[in-house]
């Protein structure tokens, strides 16, 4: 075999492993210039729309247009009953997701409503959302505080009948919460039967004020529910007596 033929051969092989792993080398960079775009872009995404702040929870098929500010509340995004002017302000700040809510209402709601009734007392709901991660991604408890405002701003003097049909029903934690039509079905069962109060519901139309309202609440440095204050103060264990007592001590 001739010797230059050989090693010419030799040299092309050599020239055509080089060319081949050039060739790979460049996938390869091409293939990881990709994923870190890629990444990049995921990183950019996730930081806009994911931050300290809750973000806006948007109904299926909502845009932020759609969102509404409840107009019959207090400034303090309350749902007062009771005598609006009276000195003594008891606030309830609950989840309709709150086991511990529901147990509170069972015991100490029918004070509550005894104390509003005396005309004395000025009793304040304040609906937030805080245990949305217990409803399996379907935002139970942000969809139920909503519908508390649908109903406070259509149906006034249904509310409390439904507040309370609402802990009747309240689902099980980690389950799929309760469907916006099952949330219909409560409010009309209750006699909150406006179809203002229907659409409202089913469009979510106070997802977003309920998410700002959360953060205000937590700002006042309330991270559980159900949380009882009279006049600012808190009332540790809410039961009918202390809450009783504590409206004695600010002079009812």
């Amino acid at each position: 075999m001739n010797t230059s033929n050989k090693a010419s051969k030799d040299i092309r092989a050599m020239q055509n492993g080089d060319k081949n792993r050039r060739t790979l080398i460049q996938i390869v960079v091409a293939v990881v210039l990709i994923a870190l775009v890629a990444a990049i872009a995921l990183f950019i995404v996730n930081r806009n729309t994911t931050s300290g702040e809750a973000s806006p929870t948007m109904g299926a098929g909502m845009s932020s247009g759609d969102q509404l500010t409840p107009t019959s509340l207090t400034d303090s995004g309350a749902i007062r009953f009771g005598n609006p002017d009276a000195a003594t302000v008891i606030s309830v700040v609950e989840d309709f997701q709150c086991p511990a809510c529901k147990n509170f209402e069972s015991i100490s709601g029918s004070t509550l409503q005894q104390l509003a009734d005396a005309g004395n007392v000025a009793v304040d709901y304040r609906p937030i959302s805080i245990l949305d991660r217990f409803s399996n991604g379907t935002m139970y408890s942000t969809r139920a505080a909503s519908a508390s405002i649908c109903v406070a701003e259509n149906d006034r003097d249904s509310w409390m009948d439904w507040h309370n049909a609402m802990f009747a029903e309240q689902p099980a934690e980690n389950g799929t919460g309760l469907t916006d039509d099952k949330l219909v079905e409560i409010a009309t069962s209750a006699g909150a039967d406006s179809p203002a109060t229907a659409s409202c519901i089913t469009d979510g139309s106070y997802t977003d004020w309920v998410t700002s309202q959360t953060q205000s609440v937590i700002g006042e440095g309330i991270n559980g529910t159900p949380s009882v204050r009279v006049n600012g103060t808190d009332v540790s264990n809410p039961t009918p007596e202390n809450i009783l007592a504590a409206a004695a001590a600010a002079g009812n």
